[in-house]
């Protein structure tokens, strides 16, 4: 067991220390923040399941899918070159609440029928703004941010509540960096525009 509990703590620092890598490139506006975040996604899944965080698993194995997504749409786009970052439409915004509803709905009702869960509602909320929020960030809309955030700010007691203390941490540093993160792209929306009657 407690061989066990050594490699479940290496396991967390492990999927930290590449998801602290994938948030500074995304934050950085590289692509290449996919291929480091697979990786954590991953080893997360492993942990979450020995923390019966069902819904998080979820949201994870959603997040391996939009990650290759994202990394594809990041790089080509629709036009074979690579997608610059933008505002959400009104569309997408009602898409993005379309996503945060349903996903909270569809994980309550399975958490709280078919899992032996026993904090469905929070785990719920969490994913279903994560759930938004990646979506957001594969589409490179500033507002995934947000999301993730608010995401994030619900997910740090729900972590330390299961002792995953070192998540936690993780997410009290993916707060700070998203909060940045939106900050740093709202200025590169901004450079663009100013480029942009220059190049026309």
């Amino acid at each position: 067991m407690e061989g066990f509990f050594m490699n479940f703590i290496w396991l967390q620092w492990l999927g930290t220390a590449f998801g602290i890598t994938q948030v500074l490139l995304a934050h950085k506006n590289n692509v290449n923040n996919y291929i480091f975040g697979i990786i954590s996604i991953v080893i997360g899944m492993w942990v979450l399941y020995h923390s019966k965080l069902y819904a998080d698993i979820l949201l994870h194995l959603y997040y391996l899918v939009m990650s290759v997504y994202g990394w594809l749409y990041w790089k080509f786009g629709k036009q074979q070159h690579e997608t610059p970052i933008t505002y959400a439409t009104r569309n997408e915004h009602l898409k993005a609440a379309g996503i945060v509803a349903g996903c909270f709905v569809l994980m309550c009702y399975w958490l709280t029928q078919h899992t032996n869960s026993d904090v469905p509602y929070l785990d719920s909320v969490v994913s279903a703004f994560a759930w938004a929020g990646m979506w957001l960030m594969a589409k490179r809309k500033i507002e995934n941010w947000i999301y993730l955030n608010i995401s994030n700010i619900i997910s740090i007691p729900l972590l330390i509540n299961k002792e995953l203390y070192i998540y936690a941490g993780l997410t009290v540093f993916l707060f700070i960096v998203g909060t940045s993160g939106y900050l740093k792209w709202r200025k590169l929306i901004k450079n663009e525009q100013e480029l942009r009657p220059q190049t026309a």
